[in-house]
């Protein structure tokens, strides 16, 4: 039952994790459609770019590096995850299941800002700081085991 449990968290998170990039490739469309409209008449003063990084934005880039980098960081703490539930305790695993539910949070999230198609720095560096925390919980429980 616990096993049936997990292994449902676990397809939970690939099936948001999914979604999050399927909405990466539709961003496309409406950042041509929107681009010009939302700068108006200061896009002649300054470029984009500039604009961007006055307002401690990211660029597409930028932004889409760094959520590469976190999925395959969540990737790995799936598969180090997968093989610790072999024989966990009742302790581990709600220690688990309160880090998946932290990782959907995160992929949310993440989905939620590349829906949005710009994220600021600021946004970025938070993301990643969970991040980090996420993955000293996982190292921590390894060694517990």
């Amino acid at each position: 039952m616990k096993k049936l449990l997990l292994i449902g968290l676990i397809l939970g998170l690939f099936a948001t994790h999914g979604y999050a990039q399927m909405g990466s490739g539709m961003m496309g469309g409406q950042k041509g459609e929107m681009g010009g409209e939302m700068m108006g008449g200061q896009q002649s003063h300054m470029g984009k770019s500039q604009m961007m990084q006055q307002k401690g934005m990211m660029d597409h880039g930028k932004m889409m590096g760094g959520m590469r980098d976190m999925t395959g960081q969540m990737s790995d703490m799936m598969g180090k995850m997968s093989a610790m539930m072999n024989d966990m305790s009742t302790t581990q695993m709600k220690t688990m299941s309160t880090m998946m539910s932290d990782m959907s949070n995160q992929i949310m999230e993440m989905s939620r800002l590349m829906k949005k198609g710009t994220m600021s720095q600021k946004k970025m560096k938070m993301l990643q700081d969970k991040m980090m925390l996420m993955q000293k919980e996982l190292s921590g429980m390894e060694m517990e085991k």
